[in-house]
């Protein structure tokens, strides 16, 4: 394909998948296949001689459309929101045409300076401390990352290297693995798999501090579970608080648990991965209360902030902290303003080397849609989610499960698991909407996210119908079959 073809082919593109956006409402929301349904569909082994653009474009509906699930389809209101938005996807076609691998300043200085600068902006409509801005000369500084379970791990790593050497420095006896083989990292029990899954990788214990009846983490809870891990000899050393839990949306205490953090010597690493982006309203910031105790925090702007994944902001208070875990440097990554004090290499602050142009969805839609245009999107989604729980509770049939802050509810028919589960069952099988389930407890819980960006009153009250009938018609089979027994 030569530049003349990609000019033609790339608008055939935009127009299929601006076609395909704005009527992806017409499309069922959930697949109708089963495992293994695409091996069949395309031969064993790619083409010796090329296919033309045509036949690879004709089989996009033949082959991929019917497995895929419509993340944006304005009946999808499963796991969390997916962002996209038009400005973010012509900035992701601009990141690939430029394909830089950003790892270093000289390697492309215009990727490195502009992520610093989006996460000043970033951090700043969300009214974060100073210190965790890169500034002109701050200590701090943002990083995209990513996802949230990136952002965790690497801060469990950096906090693991810290706590490290600075037990060895008050007791030079011990070693690495003495030390190792102590240290103990915390979350609630409501908090993300990720982040056991990042202790599991960096070889640490973890446990779960016990949540209240809200779902929260208080500082009470921690500080118990801190006294008895000390008392036999262990070493705590990272505590993850969630803002915004998957399951329910619940919120840790962190102006309880901040101080703790401090007094032990324990890093703090706050997860807000779907909530973050709520922060830029006024009448959310308060949820972010106690931050300036923190040593790192993530959101998720692929969520909920129309940046297309992936896109996860990470903060740190001392960039220090990253780069004394993570730094190598071999002569064939070394360039000569690395040590100039103006230059950050994101390649010390992440997993991987190689890193693509991300801040360029950032940049596009922060200007494009500007901070109010952001803000009216959340409140928009916030009132949905009001608007679902008004008619759950209109129903006597059903409860509320946890309070609903933003855009989840969680619901369920007052009875058993089985019959929640059954009721689900029912929703997910007639593929008009899609939800996943939580625990809560011991409960099995439906959660109803607002996740497309061009979901409306409209499809709240198609959805709330939905479910309803479901659940007469269940309710009536489970009576006659109880009848008949």
């Amino acid at each position: 394909m030569d530049a003349a073809e990609f000019r033609k082919r790339g608008k055939e593109m935009v127009d299929y998948i601006a076609d395909y956006l704005e009527k992806i409402d017409k499309r069922q929301v959930f697949p109708d296949v089963e495992p293994g349904y695409l091996r069949p569909l395309i031969p064993d082994c790619a083409p010796q001689d090329p296919e033309s653009f045509e036949d690879v474009f004709k089989d996009i509906e033949k082959i991929i459309m019917p497995g895929v699930t419509h993340w944006h389809s304005p009946y999808f209101f499963a796991y969390f929101p997916a962002a996209s938005s038009f400005p973010a996807l012509l900035a992701d076609m601009l990141c690939g045409g430029i394909g830089c691998v950003g790892f270093s300043w000289a390697a492309s200085p215009a990727c490195t300076e502009l992520e610093t600068v989006m996460l000043d902006w970033l951090g700043k409509m969300i009214n974060l401390p100073e210190e965790f801005l890169a500034g002109k000369d701050g200590q701090g500084g943002g990083v995209i990352q990513g996802s949230a379970s990136e952002a965790t791990l690497i801060s469990l790593l950096a906090a693991r290297t810290k706590t490290i050497r600075r037990v060895q420095s008050e007791k030079p006896e011990l070693t690495e693995a003495d030390i190792m083989g102590r240290l103990v990292a915390y979350t609630s029990d409501q908090a993300h798999s990720s982040v056991e899954r990042a202790a599991l990788i960096g070889g640490v214990k973890i446990k779960n501090v016990p949540s209240d009846e809200t779902f929260s983490v208080c500082g009470s809870a921690l500080k118990k579970v801190l006294d008895e891990d000390k008392a036999s000899g262990l070493i705590p050393f990272f505590f993850c608080a969630t803002l915004g839990t998957t399951p329910c949306c619940s919120f840790d205490k962190l102006l309880e648990l901040g101080p703790i953090c401090k007094k032990e010597n324990i890093w703090m690493h706050i997860d807000a991965a779907y909530a973050g982006s709520a922060f830029i309203c006024p009448e959310f910031r308060h949820l972010l209360n106690g931050v300036e105790f923190a040593d790192s925090f993530n959101f998720n702007p692929h969520k909920w902030l129309l940046v297309n994944f992936d896109c996860s902001a990470m903060w740190v208070k001392k960039r220090s902290d990253l780069t004394g875990a993570f730094k190598l440097e071999p002569l064939y990554l070394q360039h000569h303003h690395q040590e100039s004090g103006l230059v950050t290499d994101y390649r010390h602050w992440q997993i991987p080397l190689g890193r693509r142009f991300r801040s360029l969805k950032l940049w596009f839609v922060l200007r494009m849609y500007g901070v109010t245009g952001l803000q009216d999107h959340i409140r928009k989604h916030v009132r949905l989610s009001h608007q679902f729980e008004h008619l759950v509770l209109q129903d006597e049939r059903f409860e509320i499960c946890a309070e609903v802050v933003l855009g989840l509810v969680c619901f369920r028919l007052k009875g058993s698991n089985e019959l929640n589960k059954a009721l689900l069952k029912s929703i997910n099988e007639a593929k008009k909407i899609h939800l996943v389930p939580c625990h809560l407890r011991e409960k099995f819980v439906l959660r109803f996210a607002i996740c497309s960006r061009t979901v409306e009153s409209a499809h709240i009250k198609f959805a709330w119908q939905h479910i309803s009938q479901l659940a007469t018609d269940l309710l009536k089979a489970w009576e006659q079959n109880h009848h008949q027994q």
